[in-house]
């Protein structure tokens, strides 16, 4: 098991992507975790938030650090839900090929390229720039997510 350390510290873990790289669009950063958007032309409101330290799984947190996350989680799916009125949100910790504690927050709509099926599944349509007929731009988004992390 890994041990999930607070207070900014984190544990590396060699080889590990998401020990060694901020994993896709950076949006906020605190000594605990982080919440990127990942760049997904198909799926532009894709976030995930990360845990600093790495663990690879769920119990390996403590529970008041995973309530501390599951807050941020919220917080993420709030902020797609109020700005973008999506079909659906898709959450997610899978991390069967990062091993390291992860949650997926999807916005996903009718129009998406695999809508009503996974992410990862085969594209059933093509969308056109799929940012683009989102409610809300991206940077626009991205700051809204900061903000209501940042809110107690």
């Amino acid at each position: 098991m890994s041990l999930a350390l607070s207070g900014g510290e984190t544990s590396k873990v060699p080889g590990c992507e998401l020990c060694e790289q901020t994993g896709g669009v950076l949006i906020l950063r605190t000594p605990d975790l982080r919440i990127i958007r990942a760049e997904d032309a198909d799926h532009p409101a894709f976030y995930r938030v990360i845990w600093n330290a790495h663990v690879a799984e769920w119990t390996d947190l403590p529970p008041e650090q995973r309530s501390q996350l599951m807050r941020a989680v919220a917080k993420v799916e709030t902020v797609l839900r109020d700005n973008l009125k999506p079909s659906k949100i898709n959450l997610a910790s899978l991390g069967n090929m990062v091993p390291h504690l992860h949650w997926h927050v999807i916005a996903r709509f009718d129009w998406d390229a695999r809508w009503p099926a996974p992410v990862w599944a085969p594209a059933q349509r093509t969308v056109a720039d799929a940012a683009a007929r989102l409610a809300v731009p991206l940077a626009q988004l991205d700051a809204r997510v900061a903000d209501a992390l940042q809110t107690p």
